[in-house]
């Protein structure tokens, strides 16, 4: 088979995969692609709601003002330790004569969202051109009108947008968002440690990791996979009473010591000290810290399923450099500078071409399921549904309650 036809075989599976995870949803989801990978990446949004006066889109100052700066995760784009630079992005700049600089800000979805959101509501410019909110969040925003409408024309390369993420439920079209990477969300733990391993979150309450848990500060990862864990299809019909049952456990775990803590991306930093042993993860973290710090970590998509989603590109309502972030996503949507951003940060990748063009970079990680996914790891991927905001603000803030933040 040659690699475009592999290639291509990869999408159908990725496509065929998705199809296998997602079932029926409630008649709020009419018309949301079904078995489409967009519904399935996308499901994980809100609707509904009194709408407000949106603020106004910021003046475009990129002509003059050659700069752009990008809020992103951690661990989330290639990166070089000798030079302690960005290797892409260095590229960037250089190819487009334009300033760009780089911050982890993002630890979670919530707590970044608080920090922005006054600016945002004001029309202010929050001192970022590009943020990659996750889809739920990406979907508030739109809704909030706190982000900025894309010019296509300043990103040709968005033709090479997995067909499956091109018209997602929350943005048809792509006209305000657009995928940078996608992952999953699953169980990992130290196997020199911990070495008899986990098969579903349950595990996780063994009395021998007692104090050594981390789970997500994320409502939106951690309590769908205690839906999960005690058989709830998160895709179907559940409400409070379902999500109280998880919170449950969620609590009892935090009050008698078993969940060292409840935190974002910062849980690496306690997998590497080893103050934690196990916990709920991020897909590509796990295989960045092996590289980075040993083959130490296991990762495994629980048997009761773990979840799969996307963070999206998005230009906030006051940014005055619209233009120069849509050339940093153009330039970022060539298959062979998203393979080289694949081949570190170890995330489902988006972009047509980068699995043929990982072939000359990286070929071992062609096959790798963390980054072009095959059927039968797909068929341990889900997202739960669609919800409404009066049932995310009552979720969110009984889960706050619980977590003490």
């Amino acid at each position: 088979m040659s690699r475009s036809e592999h290639q291509r075989e990869s999408l159908l599976r990725l496509s065929r995969g998705i199809a296998a995870a997602q079932v029926s949803r409630r008649g709020v989801l009419a018309g949301a692609g079904g078995l489409a990978l967009a519904g399935l990446l996308a499901a994980c949004g809100t609707s509904g709601g009194n709408k407000v006066a949106a603020p106004s889109a910021a003046a475009d100052l990129s002509a003059e003002s050659k700069v752009v700066n990008w809020a992103n995760w951690t661990l989330y784009l290639d990166y070089d330790d000798k030079s302690k630079k960005y290797p892409t992005l260095e590229r960037f700049k250089k190819e487009t004569g334009l300033k760009a600089t780089y911050a982890e800000d993002i630890d979670s979805n919530d707590m970044y969202y608080g920090k922005i959101q006054a600016q945002l509501a004001a029309g202010k410019d929050i001192g970022q051109d590009i943020i990659t909110p996750s889809d739920w969040m990406s979907e508030r925003l739109i809704r909030q009108g706190y982000v900025q409408e894309l010019d296509h024309a300043n990103i040709p390369n968005i033709k090479n947008l997995l067909p499956e993420l091109k018209d997602v439920r929350f943005d048809k079209g792509r006209t305000r968002s657009l995928t940078w990477q996608s992952g999953f969300t699953g169980l990992a733990w130290n196997k020199e440690v911990f070495p008899q391993g986990l098969k579903n979150v349950s595990d996780l309450w063994d009395p021998a990791l007692k104090g050594r848990v981390t789970v997500l500060d994320e409502m939106r990862d951690t309590m769908p996979m205690l839906l999960l864990d005690q058989g709830v299809d998160i895709a179907g019909d559940w409400g409070l009473d379902e999500y109280n049952k998880a919170l449950d456990v969620l609590d009892e775990n935090i009050k008698n010591g078993q969940i060292r803590q409840v935190k974002g991306n910062s849980y690496k930093q306690d997998f590497i000290s080893g103050d934690a042993i196990a916990g709920l993860v991020y897909s590509g973290d796990i295989t960045q810290l092996n590289f980075e710090e040993g083959d130490k970590w296991e990762f495994v998509m629980p048997e009761r399923k773990g979840l799969i989603w996307s963070d999206n590109f998005m230009v906030p309502i006051g940014s005055p450099h619209k233009t120069n972030a849509e050339k940093l996503m153009n330039f970022y949507y060539d298959p062979a500078v998203a393979a080289e951003v694949a081949a570190y940060v170890n995330y489902v990748c988006p972009v047509v071409g980068a699995r043929e063009a990982m072939m000359d970079i990286d070929p071992e990680l062609v096959d790798n399921p963390l980054i072009f996914p095959t059927e039968e790891f797909l068929n341990l991927a889900t997202t739960e549904r669609e919800m409404s905001v009066e049932e995310e603000t009552e979720f969110q803030n009984l889960f706050q309650q619980v977590i003490g933040a």
